[in-house]
């Protein structure tokens, strides 16, 4: 997200809004204010907080969520088709258009319509990787849950996908049903180490993209994530995964549970 928010940034910020089209049902979070009232202002920046692009057009602000299907294309020229999956189109003066549309019959990706002082979804993140509020969280938290769990967990760490978490925790050689009390001093600085290589890795190859976020997958540059079946980069192990009903955790039992096979839920494989 942070390297698309840069390249929309590139080619959209000075510019006014020239039109705001809606084009997929209940994709849009908000009611007042109305998308009308961001044509003719001028977009000021385009950032990033967690997984949403963050538009700021002065005292008003629109927030894009793809979510796991969700692309944008950078219409230039812009375009009037309304193509499958299309969510929402915003067309600047003398310049490109935005699209959002989502791939698959899940309709997940959203986007909101926010006065400046108005946080709307972005008020419940949590702390983004690199911060010190992050990082002394890691360092003394004695949460419970499962430390795949908790990178995942918006609330906790803003910006962490699945197919990240995956590669952190085989970078950082921890068990994905660890628990974050469990794990030793050193072995929680490895795993900041770990959330934050991986991230900057992500950053510098998505950053050779150009336009916008287009392709129907994505995600070819994981070293482990959704590649269960291949052997582990690291030990030459063949990867595992666990399924559940909509995502799967990708992980190797030899460098990161000791030889343990984790359960299959969805494939009820009770594996002790």
């Amino acid at each position: 997200m942070q390297a698309l928010a840069e390249r929309i940034d590139a080619v959209t910020t000075g510019r006014r809004v020239a039109a705001v089209e809606p084009l997929g049902f209940s994709a849009l979070k908000t009611v007042d204010p109305a998308p009308d009232v961001l044509v003719g202002r001028q977009l000021a920046s385009v950032g990033r907080r967690g997984k949403y692009l963050v538009l700021d057009l002065g005292d008003a602000r629109m927030l894009i969520h793809l979510s796991q299907a969700g692309r944008l294309d950078v219409e230039d020229p812009p375009k009037t088709t309304r193509p499958r999956g299309a969510v929402v189109r915003v067309g600047f003066e003398d310049g490109p258009a935005l699209l959002v549309r989502e791939h698959g019959k899940e309709r997940k990706a959203s986007w909101w319509v926010l006065a400046s002082d108005d946080d709307g979804p972005l008020e419940g993140l949590g702390p983004e990787v690199d911060s010190e509020t992050f990082a002394r969280f890691l360092a003394e938290s004695d949460d419970r849950r499962r430390i795949h769990t908790i990178v995942r967990d918006q609330r906790t760490v803003a910006g962490v996908g699945r197919g990240y978490a995956d590669d952190a925790l085989w970078r950082a050689q921890l068990s994905p049903y660890a628990t974050l009390r469990s794990l030793t001093s050193e072995e929680r600085d490895t795993l900041l180490s770990s959330l934050r290589d991986v991230l900057s890795d992500g950053l510098a190859r998505e950053r050779t993209r150009t336009g916008g976020l287009s392709a129907p997958k994505l995600g070819e540059h994981f070293e482990i994530h959704r590649r269960s079946g291949t052997s582990c980069p690291r030990c030459g192990d063949g990867l595992r995964r666990v399924s559940y009903e909509s995502y799967e955790i990708t992980y190797c039992p030899t460098c990161q549970t000791g030889g343990k096979v984790l359960a299959d839920r969805r494939l009820s494989r009770l594996v002790k």
